[in-house]
């Protein structure tokens, strides 16, 4: 009767389950930036293109990590890039984020190449810059080179953030290296939270 046509609708609908289903969570990415910064929207809007019209893997990555939060495009410093760079002349260096100076490079010279990013320090471009090198931005790249030929993809190390320190086991549970919260955090207080238990010379340290 009129519960077996019911029934028969339900099953032509489908089934939605969702993305947070349980046993089907999926992992969730982001389609587009959540920045509402007009010139990281027209970024997006050129690698889009390149994505889908070339067949140069290099385009997606880089389309994805314009996609990312702010906290998943970890810094790159420029003594990292030195290094990285060393041996590779003629190419160029891409990083999707900020490029952050070093005070303990000594010495410049290693710092004569190209660099494209999405943000470069005052003081990280002029050290580049005097060394013969160049930065550019990433419209500049996609003219020279559209599916990424002789570009070498670099990030920051994204577990370098403070707040990872205190992730993990609980502190003071055995084999746990996990920072605690301490109202005399960082160092910045003397006498609170900051003798036994925080220091080797005082029972333990966690």
């Amino acid at each position: 009767g009129e519960e077996a046509i019911k029934l028969d609708e339900r099953a032509d609908m489908g089934f939605d389950k969702g993305t947070r289903s349980v046993g089907k969570a999926k992992t969730v990415f982001r389609k587009s930036p959540k920045s509402e910064n007009v010139y990281l929207k027209l970024l997006v809007k050129l690698y889009r293109f390149l994505a889908r019209r070339t067949e140069a893997k290099f385009n997606k990555v880089v389309l994805k990590r314009l996609f990312m939060s702010r906290a998943n495009r970890p810094p790159c410093s420029i003594a990292k890039l030195a290094k990285e760079m060393k041996g590779k002349d003629g190419k160029t260096c891409v990083v999707v984020g900020t490029v952050t100076n070093d005070v303990r490079l000594l010495d410049d010279s290693t710092l004569k190449f190209t660099v494209c990013c999405l943000r470069c320090v005052d003081s990280a471009r002029a050290r580049i810059v005097a060394a013969g090198g160049e930065v550019i931005t990433f419209d500049q790249l996609a003219l020279r080179a559209p599916t990424g030929s002789n570009c070498i993809l670099l990030r920051g190390v994204l577990k370098s953030r403070e707040v990872y320190k205190h992730f993990g086991r609980a502190p003071g549970v055995p084999q746990s290296d996990t920072k605690p919260y301490t109202r005399g955090g960082n160092g910045k207080n003397r006498k609170i939270e900051s003798a036994r238990g925080r220091r080797k010379t005082c029972g333990f340290k966690v």
